[in-house]
């Protein structure tokens, strides 16, 4: 289901500066919202951040000692599916230094390694 590269949000389109997914991997939306808080507290009131991704798929789980049957678990939490090449966050309104390092910071915070690229950019 994960496989191959993305063909969907693969551009920076909003912002000055993104993150572009380097493998594949599952985003959950804690990862996400500890990423976001990372940009926020860089980029204070100065810029704007757009989270181009969407934690839209429940993960189950069964409780610990559920015998065999009895059906499917209750949703623990939700993941984003990301592909090599997908935008995960984007970042307008401040310096190419403060960009940088926001994104960085963040990216240490994301499950999948991510390099920082611009809107310049045209490689993929």
């Amino acid at each position: 289901m994960n496989k191959g590269n993305a063909t969907r949000f693969t551009t920076v389109a909003f912002g000055d500066f993104g993150i572009r997914a380097l493998g594949h991997g599952w985003v959950s939306s804690r990862q996400i919202e500890a990423a976001r808080r990372v940009i926020t507290r860089y980029v204070r009131k100065e810029g704007k951040v757009w989270i181009r991704i969407f934690p839209d798929r429940p993960v189950t789980r069964k409780g610990s000692e559920v015998p065999m049957g009895k059906g499917k678990g209750a949703p623990e939490f939700y993941v984003c599916t990301v592909k090599p090449g997908t935008i995960m966050f984007e970042i307008g309104g401040v310096t190419e230094d403060q960009a940088r390092e926001a994104l960085s910071q963040a990216s240490y915070k994301l499950p999948v390694k991510g390099k920082v690229v611009s809107k310049s950019d045209k490689t993929k």
